[in-house]
């Protein structure tokens, strides 16, 4: 298996240093841009603490890295995928998050 890199940015902040709002639902956001080489950012939001499973998988199921396997609380966060090590093709970007579970497609093009 490959190893990817994942940057983390924790819960966004207003200007100023304010707190944006606590969401009200569990999202997983598109990523973008997609298609993409070899960057791009995955977003999602929790309405409140949870233990938190993001990871890529090719479209036969199999795990080609885990971005993220931590708790984490209520907020707004992204993440930036560095896919360099990666073949071109489809891929899922999963999201678990206590019951909540979503699945998306990104694109890697190289």
């Amino acid at each position: 298996m490959q190893k990817v890199i994942a940057f983390f940015e924790q819960p966004f902040t207003a200007m100023g240093g304010e707190s944006l709002a606590i969401p009200d639902q569990y999202r997983l956001f598109q990523n973008y841009p997609n298609p993409f080489n070899p960057l791009t950012t995955i977003r999602y939001q929790l309405p409140r603490q949870e233990f938190v499973t993001l990871r890529i998988i090719d479209l036969l199921g199999q795990n080609v890295s885990t971005l993220v396997r931590q708790e984490q609380p209520a907020g707004d966060y992204r993440i930036v995928f560095d896919a360099s090590r990666m073949a071109s093709g489809t891929y899922l970007y999963e999201l678990r998050a206590g019951e909540f579970t979503e699945r998306k497609k990104l694109c890697l093009l190289k």
